[in-house]
């Protein structure tokens, strides 16, 4: 249930004195079969075994094979009354046992238990994790289809997570332990043994109903609060009481990029004792399939969407923790990136709670996959089956009342993975994802859209012009730009993967002076384990397309070029595709990234590296995701279209110019005019709209010699936002010129600034400053424009901006 508080409860998280004993053989099979002269050594809880033995000192390769042992795991309580011990989550086949007797007996990760303490005084406690593999070579039945990502095979039939177990882009570390907390809680006079709260909107009115199972004070009169408002239970059963009310002029929830996330707080009274049931919100989500019934677009509160985000990898894919401290950053960074919405896949697992109240409070909307993945599950089974609508129902049951929960979907790449084998549909479809997953969504979360699996929807899963798919043709395979409408996507639940290369500070700290040269570098580049090809294949290919280069000779003649180019061809790829997708008259209404951050250092496909910080990836999706956004789509005969998006609740109004420049920065011609836009849409402007005649502005009549290079459109709004796009018709350029870049740091009210001005254009500018991040990087400077970024300490008492900016088609300055 969810995590309510009951006043006067006594909670205590048992979170020290534990030890751990490895026993590799797997011969300790109960707590006095442990021999006397085992090695116990102090661990975390929560925590993984794997996280105990990196702080150890142990390196990823120096790690045991984490799924081939066992591991026993101990510590000592004491309770001062009759209590109940909570264990949110073990990894994954756990014995627990309570004074040396067997209390319990766990098969899935994703279960959460709970053990009565009757006698009061000291406890010790113990649980056995046991080995994976072991467990695996006692199941038969073989499987219609095998996965090559994700080893061993034989995981179908145990409910973890894939993490630890992607051989092809994470770390060898499968999660053993008690990965969530284990706590002790001593009940008073009310216990609190379940909670039901859903908040619906009904014709624009919001409704919060709450069901309350109590033992203790069943007699006492209860009442329910939120929003001003407050309203009587009634009692209908022995132990069970329901309240409903309408919080009077509730304003509603709405994802931070189109109006304001509002949240209530949710409380009830029963006799003289005060619950704390949270924060919930009022929203109404819905699907648009479209005149065709072909597409996928998401509305809220009847407002239209375009849905873009990344993939969730976990905050830390070693330790797995799911604190706020641990989360917060980076779903942060995500609001500030102009992100909506967040996929935790279901390679990865069910988060924690404060990752849900995060996502309420940030107006990130949540695409949750169950936690299925690729595998040809024993469903059949009914143990197995039985278990895993367990895992569903309490999943669905702790997050009932989070607003932020928008999609729910059955799994991830299950269905395509049978289908690209060649499998035949009724091969491949499963009632469970068809119709046991979506009755429980229909009775525990009818609020919010199920899909059956990501991709799905088309003739085949993976065809990407119906429903939702996952989109590489402009990435993994290596399609030109163009293809990003030509495949005429409606919803990429997952996209634009490349090996992302982190900035050169944080290649020098994982992998030396010369990270080429690193057998590490090269190991740790992302790639689907069997496929001939590393992403790191992907990104050169696009380094080819947009700059001409050959990598392999640059990567010995002028390391560090290669390392721009790379990263400016990747920025450049994911900012014209997004830009692609949100024009105006666009059919996609949805695009998730795969995926947000690493899970290891190295050339992944995290948009932020190892440690939380933005690549070029993070910046060109920051400004393609941006609520108001300006984009130039090259239209061939048609010239160039200007689309200038609004998200926001307000109306829009400024000047919109554009510009036309040879050699980077003669004027050739320039037209400005006025432009309004209204709340979530978009204006559309034909470059004829500012000439008032012909100009051959996208160069496709080829009459005579080129007259531009460089087409820049600018937007200045009534409220002093600016916006600019830009097109080079003669293509992107990375060789070296004067530009006469110049880089001032100023100091204002809120912190440093830089001012970065250019005479010709600056081509993917990027900044790099060991003492603070940059607002943005890996920009274009328009010519005798100045951009002024703003500089956000890496830590406290960092002293004053000292770094430099670079142009991939010009010169390196320093400023500080």
């Amino acid at each position: 249930m969810m995590r309510a508080r009951v006043e006067g409860e006594k909670r205590q998280r048992l979170d020290a004195g534990w030890t751990f004993a490895i026993d590799e053989a797997g011969e300790w099979t109960e707590p006095s079969a442990i021999p006397g002269a085992a090695s116990w050594r102090a661990t975390r809880v929560p925590g993984t075994l794997a996280q105990t033995l990196i702080a150890e000192g142990a390196r990823f390769e120096e790690l045991p094979p984490l799924d081939a042992i066992d591991v026993w795991y101990k510590t000592s309580f004491v309770n001062s009354a009759p209590a109940e011990l909570r264990l949110h989550g073990l990894a994954t086949l756990a014995d627990v046992y309570l004074d040396g007797r067997l209390a319990l007996r766990s098969d899935n990760m994703f279960h959460a238990h709970a053990i009565e303490v009757a006698t009061q005084g000291a406890h010790d406690l113990h649980i056995r994790f046991r080995s994976v593999e072991r467990e695996i070579a006692t199941k038969s039945g073989r499987a219609r289809w095998r996965p090559r990502m994700i080893t061993p095979a034989g995981l179908r039939h145990i409910r973890t997570t894939a993490l630890g177990r992607l051989p092809g882009f994470a770390p060898p570390t499968p999660p053993v332990g008690p990965w969530r907390e284990i706590e002790l809680i001593e009940h008073g006079a009310l216990r609190l043994r379940n909670v039901d709260m859903r908040a619906t909107v009904h014709d624009g009115r919001a409704e919060l109903r709450v069901a309350l199972e109590i033992s203790g004070l069943t007699d006492a009169p209860a009442r329910l609060f939120c929003g001003g408002t407050e309203a009587p239970f009634t009692r209908v059963a022995d132990n069970r009481i329901i309240a409903e009310l309408s919080p009077p002029d509730a304003r509603l929830w709405t994802p931070h990029t189109h109006g304001e996330p509002h949240l209530y707080d949710v409380s009830a009274t029963i006799g003289a004792h005060r619950i704390d049931l949270g924060r919930t919100g009022f929203r109404d989500i819905r699907v648009d399939r479209g005149a065709d019934g072909a597409g996928f677009a998401l509305q809220v509160n009847d407002i239209p969407l375009f849905c873009r985000g990344a993939c969730w990898t976990t905050a830390d894919a070693v330790s797995l923790a799911g604190d706020r401290e641990d989360c917060g950053p980076l779903l942060r960074a995500m609001r500030d990136a102009g992100m909506n919405m967040v996929r935790v896949p279901g390679v990865t697992l069910y988060e924690s709670d404060d990752f849900y109240a995060l996502c309420d409070e940030l107006g990130l909307m949540v695409w949750q996959d169950f936690a299925f993945t690729n595998f040809d599950y024993p469903f059949q089974d009914a143990a197995f089956r039985a278990s895993a609508e367990r895992e569903a129902t309490e999943f669905l049951a702790r997050t009932r009342s989070s607003p932020s929960l928008a999609v729910l979907c059955g799994g991830s790449e299950v269905y395509q993975q049978a289908s690209m084998l060649g499998l035949a549909e009724a091969k491949w479809r499963t009632p469970f994802f068809d119709e046991t997953l979506p009755e429980l969504v229909r009775e525990q979360r009818p609020d919010a859209i199920y899909v059956e699996n990501s991709p799905s929807g088309g003739p085949l899963p993976f065809h990407a012009d119906v429903g939702v798919s996952h989109y590489y043709g402009v990435g993994a395979y290596r399609r030109g730009l163009d293809d990003a409408r030509r495949a005429n996507v409606r919803f990429a639940s997952e996209c634009l993967g490349f090996a992302n290369i982190a900035d050169d500070a944080a290649l020098r700290r994982d992998f030396g002076d010369a990270p080429l040269a690193s057998k590490l570098f090269a190991e740790r580049i992302a790639r689907d384990m069997g496929a001939t090809q590393t992403f790191g294949d992907v990104t050169e290919h696009y380094m080819r397309l947009l700059y001409g280069c050959e990598p392999t000779t640059l990567r010995e003649s002028d390391p560090q070029l290669y390392l721009d180019i790379a990263r400016a061809a990747v920025a450049e790829t994911m900012e014209a595709t997004i830009g692609e997708w949100r024009r105006g008259g666009s059919t996609t209404h949805g695009a998730i990234v795969w995926f947000l951050k690493d899970l290891w250092p190295g050339a992944g496909w995290g948009v932020l590296d190892a440690h939380g910080e933005p690549k070029s990836a993070y910046h060109a999706l920051a400004r393609a995701f941006r609520p108001l956004s300006l984009m130039l789509t090259d239209e061939g005969v048609n010239g160039l279209f200007a689309h200038l998006r609004n998200d926001g609740p307000q109306r829009i109004e400024g000047e919109i110019s554009l510009a036309c420049y040879r050699n980077g920065h003669v004027p050739v011609m320039r037209a400005s005019r006025s432009v309004a836009v209204e709340p979530h849409g978009v204006a559309t402007l034909r470059d004829a709209e500012f000439w008032g005649g012909f100009f051959d502005t996208a160069l496709a009549y080829n009459f005579g010699p080129p007259s531009h290079d460089l087409t820049v459109v600018r937007f200045i709004g009534a409220n002093g936002v600016e916006r600019e796009a830009f097109h080079f018709p003669l293509g992107r350029s990375a060789a070296k010129a004067q530009l006469g870049l110049t880089a001032e740091t100023e100091e204002d009210d809120s912190g440093f600034v830089l001012a970065l001005s250019t005479t010709i254009a600056a081509q993917s500018v990027s900044i790099e400053d060991e003492r603070f991040l940059p607002g943005e990087s890996w920009l274009h400077l328009a010519p005798g424009a100045t951009r002024r970024i703003r500089l956000v300490p890496r830590s406290a008492d960092v002293g004053r901006p000292k770094g430099i900016a670079r142009a991939l088609n010009g010169e390196t300055i320093a400023y500080g």
